[in-house]
């Protein structure tokens, strides 16, 4: 926010000022406030994104970065070729000072709490058949007892667990309330293939994703059965 409002008034500064001297001193903080704004975020990126996925993560970050850079170069210069550059400098101002001012109702994603540390707190599947590693897609089950008064708050706690799924390979996600059973939930996840679960088992896991699932579990009676379910027939 600071430095989206000194980058700003510097853009003011130099269309409603004449003086060459006032403009240097406003380019000044203008550049400062730039770097600080690529440093910052560039740190916080590589600090937030864990091993694994931080190359792609980093990738997709710079595509934003400089991709949002060329199309708004193209969209300002048409502004000013219809307007003038003083018109357009003042309208870019407005817009970088009132989207510092957003940023107090829609704040940037808090990633403070995160631990990207790798964590492998998943046991070994106990498996009664040896599947190909491409074998897929691979349902897996994990069954919750769960009382009527935490219920509440697991199904609170399992939006961070689907998240969690979702983040380290799962396409697809959903949480089940056994009808024949009461107060049974299962919940149920799809990988595309044995080799991506024992991803998650081995190295996409964090240790924001061990406390997630620590919180949901002490909400069950007794510890969750976890289930691996295969295609019966692979080849069709």
């Amino acid at each position: 926010m600071a430095a989206a409002g000194v980058y700003g008034t510097a853009m003011v500064v130099l269309v409603v000022v004449r003086d060459p001297l006032a403009a240097f001193l406003a380019l000044v903080p203008a550049g400062a406030a730039w770097i600080a704004v690529i440093a910052s975020t560039n740190t916080a990126v590589q600090l937030f994104l864990p091993g694994w996925v931080r190359a792609r993560g980093l990738a997709a970050y710079q595509m934003v970065l400089f991709g949002s850079q060329a199309v708004g170069a193209l969209v300002w210069g048409l502004v000013a070729e219809y307007s003038g550059l003083a018109i357009t400098f003042l309208l870019a101002a407005a817009a970088l000072l009132a989207g510092a001012a957003l940023l107090r109702l829609w704040p940037l994603f808090d990633v403070r709490g995160f631990n990207p540390d790798p964590s492998v707190h998943w046991p070994e599947p106990n498996l009664a058949i040896d599947p190909e590693p491409d074998v897929g897609p691979v349902l897996v089950t994990t069954t919750y007892t769960v009382a009527p008064e935490r219920e509440q708050e697991f199904l609170k706690a399992m939006r961070a667990v689907r998240l969690s799924r979702l983040r380290t390979g799962a396409i697809w996600w959903e949480l089940y309330r056994d009808g024949e059973t009461a107060n049974r939930f299962v919940e149920a996840y799809t990988v595309l293939s044995w080799d991506e679960h024992l991803r998650q088992h081995h190295g996409r896991l964090t240790g924001t994703d061990a406390a997630i699932e620590r919180r949901a579990r002490a909400l069950a009676d007794s510890p969750p059965q976890v289930r691996h379910l295969f295609p019966a027939d692979p080849s069709g």
